[in-house]
């Protein structure tokens, strides 16, 4: 936390935070109790804005009293104000409160249709819940609303990966990496569901993307997951051009390893059966010689060695 000397210090940090868009919700609170509670009369024109500020930090960090008395402030100046009844929202929620807060935020809907803010509380709020359908049906109507929101499709993405619902999930990172053909995670991300999910349908973004690692990663696992010789196949070629890409991807490294391992044991003939079988000698090879050099104690790295091997072959790969 930055040192406030003073009441005015403290306003400013107050104000540099809002401006980088940080939560800092800790030091929010504190420098709000600490100093300014006792010079709010010196706000000037950040007073009502920095109430707003000190009661959504307050829900953060569970002070229900503080953000009460910013809430009373802000209601008292804006009795019909749609923003202070979402600050309301918050602090139902924060005292898990969903029955309260749902209905403040379908009230503030009615009349607001596209409020982004109200929207993204329901999601959460459903998903606190364990309500995961729910969550999905209010997400895709917000998307539809605002389809460029980076995060929203990435929420979407995990709500469908936990329902396995791996196609849709397959689409919601398609829409992000034609927005950020950069993004290795991504990528990755993307690979591990085509993994499990299957298919050759899937590889536009990697041929529109043919050098990025993690996307490359991700469809290995996702083929990996899906089973079958010509799925293992895809798989093992897919980790092998991450490690192409990015030799320090060990994800990537032992999943090459798992691929061809199966390869060899269960899914190939003749002379491919060999080859798989090269392939994970040289992977494993290649995972020693990371764990060795990562270990600064021998018997250490040794006893890691042992376990992971042991690990794999339960895996019965």
């Amino acid at each position: 936390m930055a040192t406030c000397t003073g009441w005015q210090d403290a306003k400013d940090r107050l104000k540099k935070i809002r401006e980088e868009q940080r939560r800092c919700s800790d030091e929010v609170v504190e420098l709000w109790e600490d100093i300014l509670w006792d010079f709010s009369y010196k706000l000037g024109s950040e007073e009502w804005i920095i109430y707003e500020q000190v009661c959504i930090a307050a829900c953060d960090c569970g002070r229900q009293g503080v953000a009460l008395h910013c809430l009373g402030l802000l209601q008292t100046q804006f009795p019909n104000s749609l923003r202070v009844r979402y600050l309301e929202g918050l602090i139902a929620e924060s005292s898990a409160d969903y029955g309260r807060a749902l209905d403040l935020y379908n009230t503030i809907l009615k009349e607001e249709e596209t409020n982004s803010l109200v929207r993204k509380r329901k999601v959460a709020i459903f998903r606190e819940q364990n309500k995961i359908v729910k969550a999905i049906e209010e997400l895709n109507h917000y998307l539809q609303q605002y389809m460029s929101d980076f995060e929203a499709w990435l929420e979407l993405c995990d709500l469908y990966l936990h329902e396995m619902d791996y196609s849709k999930a397959a689409f919601c990172l398609e829409e992000l990496l034609l927005a950020n053909p950069y993004n290795h995670i991504l990528h990755q991300k993307y690979a591990e569901i085509k993994y499990t999910q299957g298919g050759t349908e899937n590889m536009e973004l990697l041929l529109a993307n043919p050098y990025n690692h993690i996307l490359h990663q991700k469809y290995a696992e996702i083929k990996y997951t899906q089973g079958g010789t010509e799925n293992m196949e895809l798989s093992r070629k897919y980790f092998a051009q991450s490690l192409k890409l990015n030799p320090n991807n060990m994800r990537s490294l032992f999943g090459f390893y798992l691929s061809a391992s199966c390869l060899a044991q269960k899914g190939a003939t003749g002379k491919t059966k060999k080859d798989n079988a090269e392939y994970a000698k040289a992977a494993w090879k290649k995972i020693n010689e990371k764990y060795q050099m990562s270990s600064i104690d021998e018997t250490e790295s040794k006893t890691e060695l042992l376990a992971l091997q042991g690990m794999l072959e339960s895996l019965q790969v």
